[in-house]
């Protein structure tokens, strides 16, 4: 994805455009980006795929060493 501030913007707003809250004018003008440029399509197609595969994972799919981590990373996340 290039450094256009627009592209900056979408990685912004993906999560509103994809929860669906996202103004009708504002996702107009998001989805034709989309269209133009390859590195946001990618990237949105990314986060897209990233939702559906952590969705499907139930807790006991995941080591304790790996949750370990995963929580002392979100802990420290706000520091």
């Amino acid at each position: 994805m290039s450094t256009d501030p627009v592209c900056q913007e979408i990685v912004e707003l993906v999560t509103e455009y994809l929860e669906g809250v996202m103004p009708p004018e504002r996702t107009e003008l998001f989805e034709q980006h989309l269209l133009f440029c390859d590195g946001c399509d990618i990237y949105l197609d990314q986060i897209r795929r990233s939702i559906a595969l952590t969705g499907a994972l139930a807790e006991d799919d995941v080591v304790p060493e790996v949750m370990d981590q995963l929580l002392a990373a979100f802990r420290d996340w706000r520091s």
